[in-house]
């Protein structure tokens, strides 16, 4: 558990770091488009190759990637529903900042840690249907409601189509289930870019932190972690008492319901040309509740 909470608290400290070096000028606001660009298309799909050279996908259990998928779908709604009162820059951003879990960076190390190999892999499947809403999904549907316009399966599928991790995810998933692997060279190239992602995607947070105190800010904040938080409390519980799976699958679940909004969401709400600054203080803060939602619930479940 030391082990653990050391690397969380790391995860703090660099996003600290972030914001302490882009304060004192060695960060322009501008370079957190080129930090996000690193992250989305380089460190990130590296990630993903690594988390599926590693392991292998059951495809007994492929019905947990529908999990991954719904959760995002339920915080989207959500987020539109919550602000149809708001202008269509409000709704898109909520649609957008409210889905998604950051996996890879943050759920996966408390799993690995605590829940054992088959936790990994149910963390894996989970994670590819979250990729379809965080790597993607979730950008070409705020999108469209920032746009005004209509519900386009097309539009989310280009944006989908467009996004590298995604299509890094779907050709690392196609192959595992094939069992092709990869050239040892072309995954010792992705390791040294692999270890880099969760520094990367942290700096990246920090640089684009920014709190005004402004009230109408600070309201949002509290307004889709109140959300976020209620949510994955309800999505908690059934996983652990409704699902007909085993206690170390349920169990691993209901930490994952509980991981914080995914790191990929400030460098998507850059693209659109969003609020960067409130997505990365929305972000920043989830992972700090999600350290400790999860410490507590392992120590309670385990």
């Amino acid at each position: 558990m030391q082990e653990i909470i050391t690397r969380a608290g790391c995860f703090i400290a660099i996003i600290i770091l972030g914001f302490a070096l882009r304060r004192i000028g060695l960060f322009r606001e501008e370079d957190f488009r080129v930090l996000s660009n690193v992250v989305i298309r380089i460190t990130l799909p590296a990630s993903i190759v690594i988390s599926f050279s590693s392991r292998q996908i059951d495809p007994s259990m492929l019905s947990v990637i529908l999990l991954g998928l719904g959760g995002g779908v339920i915080y989207m709604a959500l987020g539109y529903l919550a602000n149809l009162r708001n202008t269509r820059e409000n709704r898109a951003f909520a649609v957008l900042n409210l889905s998604g879990y950051n996996i890879g960076n943050f759920t996966l190390p408390f799993v690995q840690s605590f829940l054992g190999p088959n936790g990994v892999i149910i963390t894996s499947l989970f994670d590819t249907g979250n990729a379809v809403v965080c790597l993607g999904g979730a950008y070409g549907a705020a999108s469209m409601v920032k746009d005004g316009n209509g519900f386009s399966v097309k539009r989310i599928a280009k944006a989908l189509l467009q996004s590298v991790p995604f299509l890094t995810y779907l050709i690392m998933a196609s192959m595992n289930l094939a069992r092709i692997a990869l050239p040892a060279a072309v995954l010792s190239f992705a390791q040294i870019a692999a270890d880099a992602n969760a520094f990367m995607a942290m700096l990246m947070i920090g640089v684009g932190f920014r709190l005004t105190g402004d009230r109408t800010q600070i309201g949002s904040i509290i307004k889709l972690l109140a959300i976020r938080y209620s949510v994955a409390a309800v999505l908690a519980g059934c996983f652990y008492f409704l699902l007909p799976f085993s206690l170390e699958i349920r169990q691993t679940l209901t930490i994952l319901a509980f991981g914080p909004i995914a790191s990929a969401a400030p460098a998507f709400t850059g693209e659109m040309k969003g609020d960067v600054g409130l997505s990365s203080a929305v972000n920043s803060i989830s992972i700090i509740i999600s350290i400790l939602i999860i410490v507590t619930m392992l120590s309670v479940m385990l």
